[in-house]
């Protein structure tokens, strides 16, 4: 979601080439089929094919395949994008070729070292000659980690690109059948340690099902989450939704419950109110501006704020600035600049 725009600008873009690089294999089975179909851009030029579940082995194995794909590939730039294991594998390739770094959606911290995430984005950052920062405070983070600000891009954020672009291609899923545009919640639940911590999820299930009463709970969620949310009449459970089809169900909800960033960035562009099942934010914009609040993994701060979303007590949130749906033009036109320099 995050790669699809700046590969429609550079593809509308003369002089600029690009080539599509991903870490893991063609058969992935978290690619959904309809994925690059949805997003309106072709399949990757290239899969590196690592796959395995130790962090310390796959960064080893990204490195050795991603330097062989550039012997092969020679270019100027690379791009990498967020905060993975893959992410920072690129990243020290990159450098130790001499190539120029740029990393999008620079900045986010957690603060929380322990967070393998963490590690990566300042090791990330630290190596990076372009850091694309989607807010004032992203910006500040590297500035004050020393970045030199001629480094330093506030693009915005590029998933309301995404948001923007698809705005008329939304797909109603068929779980939304018998249901009118904002009357009915969102549920989803994808973080680790949430999910391993079963006794207290089920607590934050009973909550969100005790308040909902008989307002609907969609709830696309996989493994154990699916199983304990389908013994509540609240929740009506589905499998895992297209691209388009979640676009969609999260447009139009009357307010979304999650434990992403990404979930709620989005819901902050559209105006829906969102309460997120974690203590901190990568984006501070989406509770200081945006509908989003914080609840952590705290029943009755659920509680409170979905009592209060129910009833139509939330603030109206404004858009960031630069989270305007044109992120990807304005990287693009910073690379050329660069380049010509």
């Amino acid at each position: 979601m995050k790669v699809a725009p700046i590969v429609r600008a550079i593809r509308r873009t003369e002089g600029i080439s690009y080539q599509l690089v991903y870490a893991g294999a063609a058969d992935d089975p978290t690619l959904e089929p309809s994925l690059f179909s949805d997003l309106q851009i072709p399949q990757p030029d290239a899969f590196l094919g690592v796959v395995c579940e130790n962090l310390n082995e796959l960064t080893g194995r990204v490195m050795s395949e991603f330097e062989t794909y550039l012997n092969e590939h020679p270019m100027d730039t690379v791009i990498v994008v967020d905060d993975l294991a893959s992410t920072m594998a690129a990243a020290i390739v990159t450098k130790k070729r001499g190539l120029r770094l740029a990393h999008l959606v620079a900045g986010t911290r957690s603060f929380d070292i322990c967070m393998p995430k963490e590690i990566n984005r300042l090791v990330i950052d630290g190596l990076s000659d372009l850091l694309f920062t989607a807010g004032v405070g992203s910006s500040s983070i590297v500035t004050r980690e020393g970045a030199e600000m001629h480094k330093i891009y506030m693009v915005g954020n590029i998933l309301m690109d995404s948001l923007r672009f698809n705005q008329d291609r939304w797909q109603r899923p068929a779980c939304l059948e018998g249901l009118e545009n904002g009357s009915y919640l969102v549920l989803t639940v994808n973080r680790k340690a949430l999910l391993a911590d079963t006794d207290h999820l089920q607590r934050l299930f009973d909550v969100i099902s005790e308040v909902a009463g008989d307002t609907p709970v969609i709830a696309p969620l996989r493994g154990q989450a699916y199983d304990m949310a389908s013994k509540s009449t609240t929740f009506r459970v589905v499998p895992s939704l297209s691209y388009l089809e979640f676009g969609y169900l999260t447009a139009y909800a009357k307010g979304i419950i999650t434990d992403s960033g990404n979930v709620a960035e989005e819901a902050t562009f559209n105006h829906v109110p969102c309460i997120t099942l974690n203590s901190y934010t990568e984006h501070i914009e989406t509770v200081k501006q945006g509908t989003n609040v914080l609840v952590g993994e705290d029943a009755e701060k659920l509680r409170q704020y979905l009592t209060s979303l129910l009833a139509g007590d939330w603030e109206h949130g404004d858009l960031p600035d630069r989270w305007d749906g044109r992120t990807a033009d304005r990287i693009v036109q910073t690379l050329i600049e660069n380049n010509n320099q």
